[in-house]
């Protein structure tokens, strides 16, 4: 639980970035917010991770998602964290989810210009082989190894 940091400009586009702007000063800045944060939600939804009480919010003033819910084990916790971060125009999510069932956390890693699946790979599991560990854990959200961009945040699950 707590706060995850996301790069602002990265990511999926699921609002517009005048939607983005205007949920920061608008006078309807709670209907800009909840359009924003029903976007969120369906873009989880259509991942297929979204456990059936999932709640999202959105603060469109400070950037921040707030996800809530029981997901039924930590991974699918931190994939439904990582999709709602990796929006473009939010910059943290708050985690209020709890689990069915405990695992060990995953590690976070931002892409940066010039990252392969292969190379976190080396770096997290001294075997560049290993790429394909990150990509089957960061599914759906990763449809092809060769498909990841700079500030896009990864999960690096515990080696097995």
């Amino acid at each position: 639980m707590g706060f995850f940091d996301f790069v602002k400009e990265a990511g999926e586009k699921l609002f517009g970035s005048g939607e983005a702007k205007a949920a920061e000063t608008a006078p309807n800045a709670a209907d800009t917010n909840a359009k924003a944060a029903a976007a969120i939600h369906g873009y989880i939804t259509a991942l297929q991770i979204a456990p059936a009480d999932l709640a999202i919010e959105f603060d469109g003033a400070n950037s921040v998602v707030t996800v809530s819910g029981t997901a039924p084990n930590q991974a699918t916790r931190e994939k439904i964290l990582l999709a709602a971060g990796n929006v473009a125009g939010v910059v943290k999510v708050d985690d209020r989810m709890t689990v069915t069932v405990s695992e060990p956390e995953a590690q976070f890693h931002t892409v940066a210009r010039g990252d392969t699946l292969s190379a976190i790979a080396k770096k997290y599991y001294g075997n560049a082989n290993k790429y394909q560990a990150i990509f089957e854990a960061n599914k759906p959200m990763l449809s092809h190894p060769d498909k990841i961009y700079p500030g896009q945040v990864l999960r690096i699950p515990p080696q097995a």
